[in-house]
């Protein structure tokens, strides 16, 4: 899917009641946190300033690639990195995007796991031959940190969610396109040799 059904989806299950959704958006606690995160996302989208050094970047992609961006609406870390890599990707019409639910076929999560686990969000880059170039995810190294941290003293959910929420909007997307950035050198530079 495209980043406007991408969002559509998103905005359908904040506007129904929880009760008449499936699962995990039925629960009360799943329901809440993907309404918030429709906030968030729409805040970046509106807000986000992109660095001189992602715009110089996007603007020197030579060769067409294909972004796949895997997601759920109720992943928190997806709503503070998505909108910057759809900022991203506008910036350069050799970008193609497209969006897949990390719990929906074609489950492609299942070849990008993060220490065996499926955690999102997830962008694998690649070229028109459908080689890989790169990926990223599932959260910014300053925010894995912070998780890693908490995980290992056990922290409790809200703990947890409160610490990278913070991070996040301290750091405004500055780690993402840090990362972002590096991640296309790299990509140039392969394409170089």
């Amino acid at each position: 899917m495209n980043f406007d059904t991408y969002l559509a989806y998103h905005k359908s299950i904040v506007d129904k009641n929880p009760e008449d959704l499936p699962l995990p958006y039925s629960k009360p606690d799943y329901y809440n946190y993907t309404k918030l995160n429709w906030s968030r996302s729409n805040r970046w989208l509106k807000k986000a300033k992109l660095s001189e050094e992602v715009i110089q970047l996007m603007s020197e992609i030579r060769e067409p690639q294909q972004w796949i961006i895997i997601t759920e609406p109720w992943c928190g870390d997806a709503a503070h990195s998505v909108p910057f890599l759809h900022l991203m990707s506008q910036l350069n019409p050799l970008i193609t995007v497209d969006y897949e639910l990390r719990d929906a076929k074609p489950f492609r999560i299942n070849d990008y796991l993060t220490r065996n686990g499926k955690s999102i969000p997830k962008l694998i880059i690649r070229d028109t031959a459908g080689n890989d170039l790169a990926t990223w995810g599932p959260r910014p190294e300053a925010r894995q940190k912070i998780y890693d941290e908490l995980m290992a003293i056990t922290a409790d959910v809200e703990t947890t969610k409160t610490a990278l929420q913070n991070g996040y909007n301290e750091d405004a997307g500055k780690e993402v396109q840090k990362e972002i950035a590096s991640l296309l050198k790299r990509v140039a530079y392969k394409n170089k040799i």
